[in-house]
């Protein structure tokens, strides 16, 4: 239990499903005594990297649950990170509710058309880099407001994938992951003079709707089962194991609190040291 979350409003965004790592970063942050601001498409839209996103049915439930569990407060928000006109309407709803934000925590993304380079369709390979990459630009920028005047904290959820090229050709995604990794550094240079901190995290082999995917495309191609793959993959991790969101979502509250007071500007690997190089 991190006792300097309590009472602090984080937003998560990407965070409108249960089966995702952004449920999971909201269920810990609220569990700690922050109060919650659920943020996701609103619609069932179901992405080709095999992310569906939440209703808004589905993330008043969650905001719901999240309260009544623990005694917090919680909001539901429709965004589309991909426009600044509901990134707007988003901020203006929130205004509504809460009068500052401690905690952001970029956790919204995709991947669409993995291709190798020289196949890659040019519109998908735009579609990925914006949602990644300059929906936490456009995030970040339109929460900043909300966050000065007081210590605070931004995550940016990176990936494996920004620091190590991916196999079988999804660089669209790589490169926008990249992008968030120094984006961070950017934007810790920027606010520490604020008391904000920014922080990366780049999960590895993460048990999520995305990564289950992933296999299923790279098993197809290798003309092997998902098991087989995962077993290969498992071979590579020295911890031996696929990790599971709660296991990213634990960083992210510790980044959050105060406990992390000293650490800015990094992008921390959760990959059960299959990077052990980066």
């Amino acid at each position: 239990m991190y006792e300097s979350l309590k009472g602090k409003t984080a937003l998560v965004t990407g965070s409108g499903k249960r089966t995702g790592i952004g449920y999971q970063i909201a269920d810990i942050l609220a569990s700690n005594g922050c109060n919650i601001i659920i943020a996701d498409m609103g619609r069932n839209v179901t992405e080709s990297g095999g992310v569906s996103t939440g209703t808004h049915d589905e993330m008043e439930e969650i905001a719901k649950g999240l309260k009544e569990e623990n005694g917090i407060d919680a909001l539901a928000v429709d965004v589309d990170v991909t426009s600044p006109a509901s990134i707007n309407r988003m901020v203006e709803n929130i205004k509504k509710h809460f009068e500052h934000i401690e905690i952001l925590c970029n956790n919204a993304g995709a991947t669409f058309g993995a291709n190798l380079i020289q196949l890659y369709d040019e519109d998908a390979w735009v579609k990925t880099v914006d949602i990644n990459l300059h929906g936490t630009f456009r995030v970040s920028q339109a929460i900043i407001p909300l966050m000065l005047g007081k210590p605070g904290s931004i995550i940016n959820i990176s990936s494996k994938a920004g620091k190590e090229p991916p196999p079988l050709g999804n660089g669209a995604y790589a490169v926008a992951k990249a992008g968030v990794i120094m984006f961070t550094k950017v934007l810790a240079k920027e606010l520490g003079g604020a008391g904000i901190r920014v922080n990366a995290i780049c999960p590895g082999q993460i048990n999520t709707e995305m990564r289950r995917w992933g296999y299923d495309v790279e098993a197809t191609v290798l003309d092997i089962s998902r098991e087989e793959r995962i077993q290969q993959v498992c071979a590579t991790i020295p911890l031996g194991r696929i990790g599971e969101p709660d296991e990213v979502a634990k960083l992210v509250a510790f980044l959050a609190s105060e406990e992390s007071s000293y650490i800015t500007g990094q992008a921390i690997n959760v990959c059960g040291g299959q990077m052990l190089a980066y």
